[in-house]
């Protein structure tokens, strides 16, 4: 029997009727008070809450199944290696993969990326060969490209954003050239909200076969991903972004190309066979998991996974959608308040600043209401650089959040031209 089977709480909605009240009564960490006042979670870009069908997980696999897996023949291990290698199973669903050889347990998004950058990346990137990245990259996918054209002599090439910040597709295309060895775009931006048009930008980049990397960290807690419908070659997400635990992630990659790339990391359980003389690799998804992996939180990201299926993406996309909304309208109508990022096609993400006043401020602020953002550059120090801002308070939204938290983050505004405007 899986621990998904055992967990004793279960989602509180359906994927056809979305009841945000009922979602919020499954959140512990909501249901409290920060500085007197009732706290509003805003921050769910950095990391998102928790629901107690995941605590409740890790939980039991602690009491209950403890134990190193894929190796043992003892109970512990046989229980811990089949919730384990479910979530393996589960994850090729959430994404559609074709195979769950495909699916690679990593700590997150920036492992993901580092993966490819070191392994796919050293083997085809060479002296004045490029790079594509856009411009509104987070750091996670900016760095390790720059350090693997620091190491091969290539060069990192960049896509330039609109004063929307949204990418100019055609400038995109022009720069996908006969040097370009692989592009890594960002699926939906962590400090703008901006959506991508990544399987159009993936078309553009095969008819060149081009392969292309998709940060998926904003957009598969908030967007039905579906990786064969948008054919890139690898996607990368993390756990804790989707309700599930830190220290987990995932990165997609297609079969044939995994096979052909050298192992990230050698160690325990990405062997075959191991001589002082020779080293034969194990097969996929294997030859990229190195060492005793993150069994608990996996199992945890797990009932991540079954929660979101259960909630049902497509309902969470449209609430949130409706949350943001909401929030544009009452926010842009604030004298002195400017909104960076106003592209069509956003999600999940409002970043702002105002007037004469610095976003560290605003945070300050806002948390003494109980409101949480978060400020500064979001790791996207570039994206600041090309809206000439040193920074901005970033309200981000998740599928607990309400239209009455809007109104109470409103309110806070409010408080900090009070106090300071």
């Amino acid at each position: 029997m899986s621990t998904a089977t055992k967990i004793p709480h279960a989602a509180a909605a359906t994927a056809t009727a979305f009841d945000v009240e009922k979602v919020r009564r499954d959140f512990p960490v909501l249901h409290q008070k920060v500085h007197g006042k009732p706290l509003v979670y805003l921050d769910n870009a950095a990391t998102t809450q928790k629901p107690l069908s995941v605590i409740e997980a890790i939980e039991y696999y602690y009491r209950h199944d403890n134990s190193n897996i894929h190796r043992g023949v003892h109970a512990l291990s046989e229980r811990a290696t089949a919730d384990y290698e479910k979530v393996r199973a589960a994850a090729q669903r959430f994404l559609n993969a074709r195979d769950a050889k495909e699916i690679i347990f990593v700590r997150g998004t920036t492992e993901a990326i580092n993966l490819v950058a070191q392994s796919y990346g050293r083997k085809h990137v060479g002296p004045g060969d490029e790079v594509l990245i856009t411009a509104m990259e987070h750091h996670s996918n900016i760095v390790p490209w720059q350090m693997l054209c620091d190491e091969k002599g290539a060069r990192l090439r960049v896509a330039p954003i609109n004063d929307r910040g949204e990418l100019l597709l055609d400038e995109f295309e022009k720069l996908l050239g006969p040097k370009t060895r692989i592009a890594a775009v960002s699926h939906l931006s962590n400090a703008l909200g901006t959506i991508n048009p990544v399987r159009e930008m993936t078309r553009m980049a095969h008819a060149r076969n081009i392969p292309v990397l998709v940060d998926g960290a904003q957009a598969a807690p908030r967007l039905p991903v579906d990786v064969q419908a948008l054919d890139c070659d690898f996607y990368a997400m993390s756990g804790h972004k989707m309700y599930g635990p830190t220290g987990i992630g995932v990165l997609y990659g297609k079969a044939e190309l995994l096979e052909a790339m050298p192992p990230y990391q050698g160690g325990g359980d990405m062997i075959a066979s191991v001589t002082f003389e020779k080293t034969v690799y194990n097969k996929l998804p294997y030859k990229f998991e190195a060492g005793t992996p993150n069994i608990a939180d996996t199992i945890g990201f797990g009932a991540a996974l079954a929660y979101l299926e259960t909630l049902g993406l497509e309902a969470i996309e449209r609430h949130e959608h409706d949350v943001l909304s909401y929030a544009t309208r009452a926010i842009e109508a604030i004298p002195g308040v400017t909104i960076v990022g106003t592209a069509s096609e956003k999600s999940g993400v409002l970043s702002f600043t105002m007037d004469g006043i610095h976003p560290h401020d605003i945070g300050t602020i806002l948390d003494r209401e109980g409101i949480a953002v978060r400020t500064g550059h979001h790791c996207a120090q570039p994206v600041m650089q090309r809206f000439g801002i040193p920074a901005t308070a970033r309200a981000s939204f998740g599928l607990y959040n309400t239209r009455e938290e809007v109104d109470a983050l409103v309110a806070g505004i409010h408080k900090v031209i009070e106090v300071l405007g």
